[in-house]
């Protein structure tokens, strides 16, 4: 039979020893909150699903003609707007039953009106609920993540 090592009761001598200056009511007070917290703590963090989308739609704004359009486009397909090139390389999105959120991740190119091949501009996350946290910086277009969705 394997020797059981008891080092439980070295750590809480350890503890009892660093915590002693704070009385015994406090000390129950901080484990009591803890305790009950602890299962919503950790409940809210493994609780965010993601269910893969197929298709989403973006907000394009031009921003010298202040013309905004509403572009879909299905994952792995090419949709163009003005010079941009637009690619949704991944589209995801909460269940109904979750805060709303959703996400896609992006390539966009810009083609130039100078003939040249088309320069990257942006690859990256957006998110629906936050546009500011990553977003497309171009001087004449903007783009904003309305929905993911499956057809």
């Amino acid at each position: 039979m394997p020797q059981v090592m008891r080092q439980p009761a070295i750590i809480w001598s350890a503890i009892h020893a660093k915590f002693r200056h704070i009385s015994v009511w406090r000390r129950r007070a901080i484990f009591v909150a803890i305790t009950c917290l602890c299962p919503f703590l950790a409940g809210s963090a493994g609780a965010a699903t993601w269910i893969d989308g197929n298709k989403a739609r973006l907000q394009a704004l031009d921003k010298i003609t202040a013309r905004i359009s509403t572009v879909e486009a299905p994952v792995g397909a090419v949709r163009f707007y003005g010079t941009l090139e637009i690619t949704i390389n991944r589209c995801a999105f909460h269940p109904p039953e979750e805060p709303p959120e959703n996400a896609a991740f992006i390539t966009v190119r810009d083609r130039g009106y100078d003939g040249l091949a088309p320069k990257q501009v942006f690859s990256g996350w957006i998110f629906s609920s936050s546009p500011a946290i990553s977003a497309l910086e171009h001087p004449v277009y903007d783009l904003t993540l309305l929905a993911c969705f499956a057809d």
